[in-house]
């Protein structure tokens, strides 16, 4: 039950990831970093199947530099916070999702600083 549990949340952060090479906001690395562990837990045939992807790519990057670059986390961090601004501003017409909103980029913006290593340069 719990491997497939973790093969259904990796497919989900897979697809999530895909859709984040395109939609600014979106984190590709750590939900596609998620995917991986997940799928190394449930199913070593899936996990060989994402880092042989067009998008293991960003899996075997952040693993050779050993985190991500502070370039690439100042432009994520732009671009999340751009993507929360529009959403709040054009979109949302409700102070509750605002702020929940609001507050889901200041997290993930936080994550990003704190939590994401930095790449050995």
């Amino acid at each position: 039950m719990k491997q497939t549990i973790y093969i259904i949340i990796g497919a989900i952060c897979v697809t999530l990831g895909a859709i984040g090479v395109v939609l600014p906001g979106l984190p590709t690395t750590p939900l596609l970093l998620a995917a991986s562990w997940l799928f190394y837990r449930s199913s070593p045939r899936l996990q060989r199947w994402l880092l042989n992807s067009r998008l293991g790519i960003y899996i075997r990057d952040y693993e050779r530099r050993g985190g991500m670059r502070k370039t690439t986390k100042v432009w994520v961090i732009l671009l999340m916070l751009t993507m929360v601004t529009i959403s709040i501003v054009f979109f949302i017409h409700n102070r509750v999702v605002d702020w929940v909103v609001a507050t889901a980029g200041v997290i993930g913006s936080l994550v990003v600083i704190f939590k994401v290593p930095n790449a050995k340069e």
